[in-house]
């Protein structure tokens, strides 16, 4: 069965809802529109979250990404649409998203973007000798 690019993401159950973990990703295959000039933009996209109650499912992760191949969008409104939509699908303690776009014009832009749900901390840092 061919895959094609989705706007749908699909998720699943946390295995672990009970406790905080970090699940961290990296997509470096990241690629939108320059909305001006219709050039295609690079990124790698890195992305952590702590899980609630749902995560992602890879694959719908990898196809939902796809789906921006062909759009046009700024570096910004871009990075805050995907955390948007992936906070919306698994509900995240917390999740970063940082979006580190290739040189265009001499310049290499990241936008960082967080989302938090009221009232999580994350647990103190642990520190080792």
């Amino acid at each position: 069965m061919p895959s094609a690019p989705t706007r749908e993401l699909e998720t699943f159950a946390n295995p672990e809802p009970r406790r905080d973990y970090t699940i961290r990703m990296q997509i470096p295959e990241f690629t939108c529109l320059c909305p001006r000039t219709g050039q295609p933009d690079f990124a790698t996209l890195d992305l952590e979250y702590v899980p609630d109650q749902r995560c992602v499912e890879l694959k719908s992760l990898k196809l939902y990404i796809w789906s921006f191949r062909d759009r046009g969008a700024f570096h910004e409104a871009v990075t805050n649409e995907i955390a948007d939509h992936l906070n919306a699908a698994v509900g995240a303690r917390y999740l970063r998203l940082a979006a580190r776009f290739n040189v265009r014009g001499g310049i290499a832009t990241t936008v960082v973007a967080e989302r938090r749900q009221p009232g999580w901390q994350p647990a103190p840092p642990v520190t080792l000798p």
